[in-house]
Order: structure tokens, then C-alpha cells, then sequence
């Protein structure tokens, strides 16, 4: 059972570090989210569940929560959590966020996916 930290005073200089990258444009769009949500207390948790064609797939999403065995990054002010189980998973992986005619969105470069479905929704 995870538990969840409370303690106002923690700060992510306290807590295990990821090896995930947000780029700057990423970060950007983060800090526009946010502020549209009048929202300062949210992090970005970026995981890996099981599901998609693959067998994988990435869910990101706010969330106030810290919990126990997270690895905290702070990206010029927005907090980019990972969770114990999915670290592994997203060593080394760079979120962007693209806004092209064709495509507007999150991507992530994952150098530990093998291959990914026809979609592109999920990985192995």
C-alpha cells in the first residue's frame, strides 16, 4: 500500500531523482496547463501500465500527490514524477510536446521500447 507524503517542507532535492528529460517547449506547455487551471500544487506524473497492443502504455497526467518510492525532476519549476515500478521503464526517455498541422500533443522518446504498435498508442 503506497502512502502518500504529506510533509509541505519535502522538496524534490529530498527524494530520488529519474532519468526522464522534459524539453523546454514541454516544460512550457506544462506551466500554460497549469496556469489555465489556476493550479500550482499539481506535477506532471508521467508511468507505465500495462494495456495497449504492445503490452504498454504511457499515461501522464496532474497530480498532487507524492507518494512513497516516487522519483522526483524539477524542470525550471514543474515537477516531473516517476513512479518506483515505472523508472525502469523510462530511463533515459525525453518528453516534447509538439503543435504542427498534423499533430498536437505529448511525445515521448523512449529508448527502451523494443517496438510499438501500428498506432504508436503503446510499446514492448
Amino acid at each position: 500500500m503506497s502512502t502518500v507524503t504529506n510533509d509541505v517542507q519535502a522538496s524534490a532535492e529530498e527524494m530520488p531523482t529519474h532519468e526522464v528529460l522534459l524539453s523546454d517547449v514541454a516544460a512550457g506547455k506544462v506551466r500554460s496547463l497549469l496556469e489555465q487551471e489556476g493550479r500550482t500544487d499539481l506535477r506532471l506524473r508521467v508511468a507505465v501500465q500495462p494495456g495497449g497492443c504492445s503490452g504498454l502504455i504511457y499515461e501522464l497526467y496532474f497530480d498532487e500527490r507524492v507518494l512513497d518510492g516516487d522519483s522526483v525532476r524539477d524542470f525550471d519549476g514543474v515537477e516531473v514524477i516517476v513512479d518506483k515500478m515505472s523508472v525502469p521503464y523510462l530511463s533515459g526517455s525525453s518528453i516534447d510536446f509538439e503543435d504542427t498541422i498534423s499533430k498536437q500533443g505529448f511525445t515521448i522518446d523512449n529508448p527502451n521500447a523494443a517496438g510499438s504498435c501500428a498506432c504508436g498508442d503503446s510499446f514492448h
